[in-house]
């Protein structure tokens, strides 16, 4: 059966960085087989309406080509809004790196909470992505070349939201009603970046699993592997059997065990000493097919580095969706899928079998339903449109984090910058600027920066997450925000919510929602005054 392909920010992030760890093909590397979250509500639907805006091929120059326009999609929800006359606020999401209506069907946090606020809907695509594409809407056109593709940037989505927001606020006569705008991932970049740039248009941001810090050498390009590591080798599955099995217990002995040898000790021991039985392997008389059937590849292609891709990609994605309930939002897994995975690979059933205990982990990411009979490594399809977030990657996301140290759950390697500029200036015949993201938006010295000018940010992490690592961790100031959670995963405030929902992530989205209230409340109230 055939797997989708899903190029998302959080893999491209990922395998752009690498040099010499998981994958030697340099660097188009094979589909990350990740089956995407079926887009089961059609375009119209009770979430939202689907609208175009003609929007301005290049906000920065006025050659002539920069007046040509294309039509940008965005989807509403006008249902709960108490209306221009209430000055009712205005939410919009700033969409990332894909199709628009799988973001907005997966940021439950801007549904559930619009009743409340009594909130108007928008959520805006990215251009070049879904169906937001400029030259006529022809991809091939759109997608051909460097000229093309140029218009492809942060600094052009960006004022591509605020051109939509004043238009839209005019034809509502809602000139008074106060934007808040959200994000998850880059999306969630974006939010905190509009904030700063355009904070006539909104009056603050809730910036979720936002990695504006993983830029240069502001954060450590071993800590997105760092966390992945932790989180396979101290999981919720190990925690759970110490404290069952030294109840009543004290932490001392928590403490002890944990630096034993457990279960999470022995699944990350697995996972690590795996890259090189695999190779081993491979150089065997025979080795590739017994790989091949062993992980349950379909016949028509095998390679090592394509199956350590296909492997390292599981436990990339279950580390970031190490969600506390079931979820669908790459693939659909369980609650703490970490915690399975590691299950999978301590099942007694499989004695001393490595890729037996391996497959049962990545059964647990790629076919938890369990209808797939067989997994298919040369599936590059993008059905999504994800796949032009090689052209960011080429050009101001350089985000390192291809670093693993001697502990790394992956094998041994440094962050090479070279690597990435070789690659691009071969794809597209041009030179990333490592520099630009920290240049245009900042980053160095955060803390002492935004304190003197920004405001009206909340930054959500999970410490699950890898991409905590270059997060905003710490409050910057009364208004400017940090909210940690130790068990949190990637954006987990924003998915919708459920019965089983644990205290700490109610916790978090009631803190969210008590924040946004004050920004509104000091809003109307500044307002009153000024009238």
């Amino acid at each position: 059966m055939k797997i989708m392909a899903f190029w998302s920010i959080f893999l491209w992030f990922f395998l752009f960085s690498y040099s010499s760890s998981i994958a030697k093909v340099t660097p188009r590397f094979p589909s990350s087989i990740v089956r995407p979250e079926l887009l089961s509500l059609s375009t119209e639907n009770e979430l939202y309406e689907t609208k175009y805006f003609t929007q301005t091929l290049d906000h920065f120059n006025f050659h002539p080509q920069s007046y040509q326009t294309f039509q940008q999609r965005y989807l509403i929800n006008s249902t709960y809004w108490g209306g221009a006359e209430m000055k009712a606020p205005i939410f919009v999401y700033t969409g990332n790196e894909g199709d628009i209506e799988w973001f907005a069907q997966n940021t439950g946090f801007m549904f559930e909470t619009a009743p409340h606020f009594k909130a108007f809907l928008v959520f805006i695509e990215h251009r070049f992505y879904g169906k937001s594409i400029p030259f006529g809407g022809d991809k091939e056109v759109a997608y051909s070349n460097s000229s093309t593709l140029g218009y492809l940037s942060s600094t052009q989505a960006l004022a591509d939201y605020a051109t939509l927001i004043i238009d839209l606020k005019k034809n509502l006569t809602a000139n008074d009603s106060p934007v808040v705008v959200f994000g998850g991932s880059y999306g969630g970049m974006l939010a905190a970046w509009f904030r700063l740039k355009y904070p006539h248009v909104t009056i603050g941001a809730l910036a979720s699993s936002s990695p504006i810090l993983n830029f240069e050498d502001i954060t450590s390009p071993y800590s997105f592997n760092n966390i992945i590591t932790q989180d396979f080798r101290v999981s919720f599955y190990t925690i759970k059997h110490i404290f069952l099995s030294f109840f009543p217990v004290k932490l001392k002995d928590i403490r002890d065990e944990l630096q034993d040898k457990s279960e999470s000790e022995n699944c990350y021991k697995v996972i690590k000493g795996s890259w090189e039985k695999i190779e081993d392997t491979a150089k065997q008389s025979g080795g590739l097919e017994l790989l091949r059937k062993s992980f349950r590849i379909c016949d028509n292609y095998i390679s090592v580095d394509y199956l350590e891709n296909w492997l390292g990609t599981a436990y990339i994605y279950t580390a970031m969706t190490d969600y506390p309930t079931p979820s669908n939002f790459l693939n659909p897994l369980p609650a703490f899928p970490v915690e399975k995975m590691c299950k999978a690979i301590d099942d007694p059933s499989t004695g001393n079998d490595t890729f037996a205990k391996l497959y049962g982990a990545a059964n647990i990411y790629y076919n938890y339903t369990g209808t797939t009979t067989c997994f298919n490594l040369l599936d590059d399809s993008d059905p999504h449109g994800l796949d032009e977030w090689t052209w960011q990657a080429c050009t101001e996301m350089i985000l390192p984090t291809g670093g693993n140290n001697e502990e790394s759950i992956f094998p041994l390697s440094q962050w090479n910058y070279s690597n990435r500029a070789s690659y691009c200036n071969r794809l597209f015949g041009i030179q990333p600027r490592p520099n630009w993201a920290t240049t245009e938006f900042g980053g160095h010295d955060i803390h002492r920066v935004l304190k003197r000018f920004g405001s009206n940010i909340i930054f959500f992490n999970g410490l699950r997450d890898p991409w905590s690592g270059g997060g905003v961790l710490k409050s910057i100031s009364k208004s400017i925000v940090a909210i940690v959670a130790k068990k949190g995963a990637h954006h987990v405030d924003l998915r919708f919510s459920s019965k089983e929902d644990p205290e700490w992530l109610r916790d978090v989205r009631k803190r969210e929602v008590q924040i946004i209230t004050k920004w509104l409340s000091q809003y109307y109230h500044d307002l009153a005054h000024l009238s």
